[in-house]
């Protein structure tokens, strides 16, 4: 199922979706787990490479070829939570999505004891530390404690507190690098000055389980707020006389918009408006996947809380909110395509470019362009997975 093989292999004949646009007769070659050349035919690439017995060449026959998703917010998947995941939960998390496409994610925690989430920064920058064989681990996404109680949603109430800033120092100081967004809901007492500090530290503050009105949104991104989790849901939703956050959402290009595609979070409508409103490239399609992603039917935890899960959609025993999703990012960008209408460049835009360029990292990844990572993807007409590479090593095919 993996190969380490670093010789090099290049795919002819594929529709490959690129920054600058498809190439429909294209050719990809990648070697050492970057990509190394792409051209419009392969006669191109081999007059500009050296040839080498080393190759392995696939025909393509007209499939598609796009870049690995990157997923910003998943909780798990498989039977496991990243709340308590050890490093075999971890990489039982990675396997599970890198089989559905995604090849970089964000461990995403949920409100939880300052204890617990210093204990989940602590185990998966461990598992950063080392070799990943499956999907990437970048970092880790804090979704809350400092939330409004108000749009809890799936968060515990009993951990909800407003900002922190000794806790984040300590975070900073002991996992430098390691927390890469922090949602949180913006009218809480202290935030802006916390926002702040998360901008001035790298980290993309988000706004999320939020009761912020229109102009307190606007406010927040003047302190830098750059990002909505989950858009529509877990928010004060808009009306034409106080637009609430879901208006400042729509209408404020600094900030970038979650959308889960699964058909139970967002209607179709609603997607159309958010992609409408924002465009394509302030747009990010996430899972916010929980543990029974990819599991049977039946009870599972979330946080500390008790979910049921029937007919694959998660919600909480208790109140009969959804709890997270049991999505796939491929399931996202077929979702995407045929129920909402856009086209597979726009999707796959939402599900790796625009992700990448939120984290920073499209330099290395996101997108397909000699030299940034061979984390590729090839689907064929019906958008159905036919090969997965990640770092250029070859997972599923």
């Amino acid at each position: 199922m993996r190969n380490y093989d670093k010789k090099e292999f290049q795919i002819d004949n594929a529709r490959i979706v690129t920054p600058s646009g498809v190439l429909e007769r294209g050719s990809i070659r990648f070697k050492d787990g970057f990509i190394v050349a792409i051209e419009n035919n392969p006669s191109a690439i081999e007059s500009m490479l050296s040839p080498s017995n080393k190759i392995d060449f696939f025909d393509a026959k007209g499939s598609w070829v796009i870049p690995g998703f990157i997923d910003v917010h998943v909780h798990g998947g498989a039977g496991r939570d990243f709340m308590d995941a050890n490093g075999e939960d971890i990489e039982a998390i990675t396997k599970f999505h890198a089989s559905h496409g995604t090849t970089s994610m964000l461990a995403t925690t949920l409100t939880s004891s300052r204890e617990d989430l210093t204990a989940v920064l602590e185990r998966v920058s461990s598992f950063m530390s080392s070799p990943m064989p499956y999907a990437q681990v970048i970092g880790v996404h804090l979704e809350g404690p400092h939330v409004n109680v108000k749009w809890k949603g799936a968060q515990n109430p009993a951990y909800i507190v407003p900002p922190q800033p000794e806790w984040l120092d300590e975070w900073l100081s002991r996992f430098p690098g390691v927390i890469k967004i922090q949602t949180l809901a913006p009218e809480t007492e202290g935030a802006l000055a916390y926002i702040e500090k998360l901008a001035a530290n790298g980290i993309v503050a988000s706004c999320g389980h939020t009761d912020a009105s229109y102009d307190q949104i606007i406010a927040a991104a003047d302190h830098g707020l750059r990002h909505a989790v989950h858009t529509f849901n877990a928010m004060k939703p808009l009306h034409h006389r106080e637009p609430g956050t879901v208006g400042a959402v729509l209408t404020d290009d600094r900030i970038m918009a979650e959308v889960i595609a699964d058909g139970h979070h967002v209607h179709p409508a609603g997607i159309k408006l958010i992609t409408r409103a924002k465009g394509s490239r302030n747009v990010i399609l996430v899972t916010d996947a929980m543990s029974g992603a990819g599991m049977p039917d039946g009870d599972y935890e979330l946080g500390g809380l008790t979910v049921h899960m029937s007919c694959g959609v998660a919600r909480l025993k208790e109140t009969d909110s959804l709890a997270g999703s049991t999505l796939t990012m491929i399931g996202a960008v077929r979702y995407l395509v045929r129920e909402v209408g856009v086209t597979l460049e726009e999707a796959s835009r939402m599900a790796s470019a625009n992700p990448a360029k939120q984290l920073g990292i499209h330099h290395v990844t996101g997108a397909l362009e000699v030299g940034k990572a061979a984390d590729i993807l090839l689907l064929d007409s019906s958008l159905d997975l036919q090969g997965i590479w990640v770092r250029g090593n070859k997972l599923y095919s």
